[in-house]
Formats: structure tokens, C-alpha cells, sequence
């Protein structure tokens, strides 16, 4: 799966901090992710609210929420988060029997009703399975959303090294995610933290469960 924004460069701000994600937050993260769905852009009305919350939020708030963090504002109102996965096969492996389940239920084949939605509900149905060659080197994985407020404000960059801090300091050789090749900003941001592509999967069946590994849109870093 794509990331759809990054950060720009820090400008020194102190006024955002870092926290660990709440059950209290579920709804705004939801909030955040449909405002920044469209390449880091606001999807209201392009997407069914719950559905993108279920496929890049819910998972990760449910199975791995210890490494999960916010951005929060002086009020503590979360504007950005970094979610993260210490073992993506294993997630991926747990998503099937605690989570992809419910998702069905609550939308089914054919329930799309939003322009970008069908696509969605089959990863709800079909879900994708990242590559052994990608997981072999590099097991985590991580997603980030800022709010446009957040963005320049380093806020990124200090949520990114958060997590990577934690994923080091559990042992974890490697990360990666996935970013649009176009979106030449995030890929910069990323690449100032030390991410580099990871070539290309080509075993076709391997490359059949991930387009995005298959096209090599991932980027990947090692921690050790």
C-alpha cells in the first residue's frame, strides 16, 4: 500500500508532541486519514469515511498499537499519526482472522457507493500480501498521515524517528513502505531519513500479491 504524504523539512517548531495513539483517538485518526486520502489531500465525499479508516487505521489500532503514535497540538488533539508493524507477515497473517472478517461484514462485495471506494472494498476482500523478499530484510512496516496544518512543522520527521527508535530498540533489522513515485516530496523526505528503494519483486506470483513491491515502489531502511 502507498503512503499518500510525508513531511517537509523541520523548521524548529516545539509545539507538537509525540504520544502513544489512545483508544480515544480512533475516530479523529479516521478523520485524518480520510482528510489526507487523496495523495495527502482532503477525500471528503470521494471515499466512504469508515472504509478508508478500516483499511490504513483500524488494523493497526486493533493488532499493533503499541506502535502506534500521534502528533498532538497544545489542546492534545491528535493531527498526524505513525503507524507501525514490527512483523508485517505476522500482522498480515493476524489481519485475516481478527480483522479482514469484520471489515467484510460491514462492506461487502458490491457495497461501494463512492467514486474511489471499489477498489478499497476489494482490498477489504483480497488482501495484499507483502513479498518474503521484501519482509526478508526489511519485517516492518509503517504508515504516516499528516493534517496540512501539521506539515512543516518537522512533526513528520519527529513521528517517523519515534517509531524507528522503538523498532530498534525491539531488535527489528529493518522497515519499509511503500510511496507513489510521483510524489517526489515524500520520497525526498523519506530519503533525507536514509530509506532507499528496494528492487523490484519479480517472482510473479510473489509480485501478483503486491503491486506495489512488483512496480518497486517501496522504499526500505535498515535499523541494524
Amino acid at each position: 500500500m502507498l503512503e499518500r504524504d510525508g513531511d517537509r523539512p523541520a523548521d524548529g517548531s516545539t509545539a507538537l508532541t509525540v504520544r502513544g495513539a489512545r483508544a480515544t483517538d480512533v475516530a479523529r485518526l479516521y478523520e485524518i486519514c480520510l482528510r489526507t486520502g487523496a495523495a495527502g489531500s482532503d477525500a471528503t465525499g470521494r471515499h466512504d469515511p469508515l472504509l478508508l479508516g478500516d483499511v490504513y487505521v483500524g488494523p493497526y489500532l486493533a493488532l499493533s498499537p503499541d506502535l502506534a503514535f500521534v502528533l498532538a497540538g497544545a489542546d492534545d488533539v491528535a493531527v498526524g499519526y505513525v503507524l507501525g508493524v514490527a512483523d508485517t507477515t505476522a500482522f498480515e497473517e493476524r489481519c485475516d482472522v481478527e480483522w479482514w472478517p469484520g471489515a467484510r461484514e460491514r462492506h461487502p462485495v458490491g457495497s461501494a457507493t463512492h467514486p474511489g471506494d471499489a477498489e478499497l472494498v476489494r482490498l477489504v476482500h483480497e488482501p495484499e500480501r507483502t513479498p518474503s523478499a521484501v519482509t526478508a530484510d526489511f519485517p516492518a512496516h509503517l504508515h504516516i498521515d499528516l493534517l496540512p496544518e501539521a506539515q512543516g512543522s518537522g512533526g513528520g520527521r519527529r513521528l517517523v524517528e519515534h517509531l524507528l527508535a522503538e523498532l530498534r530498540r525491539r531488535g527489528v533489522p529493518g522497515v519499509h513502505l511503500g510511496v507513489d513515485p510521483e510524489n517526489l516530496r515524500a520520497r525526498g523526505f523519506y530519503a533525507h531519513l536514509g530509506f532507499r528503494p528496494v528492487p523490484a519483486v519479480t517472482d510473479p506470483a510473489a509480485a501478483a500479491s503486491d503491486p506495489d513491491a512488483a512496480a518497486g515502489h517501496l522504499l526500505g531502511l535498515r535499523l541494524g
